[in-house]
């Protein structure tokens, strides 16, 4: 893995549609799942009941949807690196969509796009296309338009 590293906020302008690499894979496993629903109180069987999930659509337990999308806040600082602000704060995110499910014993990776950006007071505002991907899967778990502020 190596981190695209950005030094000022006219190399995120010029960076727009460039895709700038990959996290490394990350295996999804149940004890993550089960910290995830006691976390978020989110207990439905198709992520915890191990047995009754084997027998479910699925065929073993998945990843919560939230938490696949929680996963990027781990694979963007993996993928870029923003230097000489004073901060980056999440702004939000324009878009999720969660095309796969992630079975247990998944591995799954962050890519990240800049799709655009805009100048804002004290700084700029980047929308980075998050895609995690599951490891031999054509489709990816879920697409992220994430939000993010970077001020001088």
């Amino acid at each position: 893995m190596a981190v695209t590293v950005f030094t000022d906020l006219r190399q995120i302008k010029d960076a727009v549609g460039k895709h700038l690499g990959h996290s490394d894979w990350l295996e999804i496993t149940q004890e993550r799942i089960n910290l995830f629903a006691d976390a978020t109180g989110d207990h439905q069987w198709i992520h915890v009941d191990v047995e009754k999930a084997k027998e479910g659509p699925f065929g073993a337990p998945i990843a919560h949807g939230y938490l696949t999308l929680a996963l990027s806040n781990l694979f963007l600082p993996q993928i870029l690196e923003v230097r000489n602000i004073s901060m980056g704060v999440n702004y939000g995110m324009e878009k999720v969509r969660f095309p796969a499910p992630v079975p247990v014993g998944s591995r799954v990776r962050g890519g990240a796009e800049i799709v655009a950006v805009a100048d804002i007071a004290g700084g700029v505002q980047v929308v980075n296309r998050i895609t995690v991907e599951i490891e031999g899967s054509a489709k990816p778990a879920c697409v992220i338009d994430s939000v993010t502020r970077y001020l001088l």
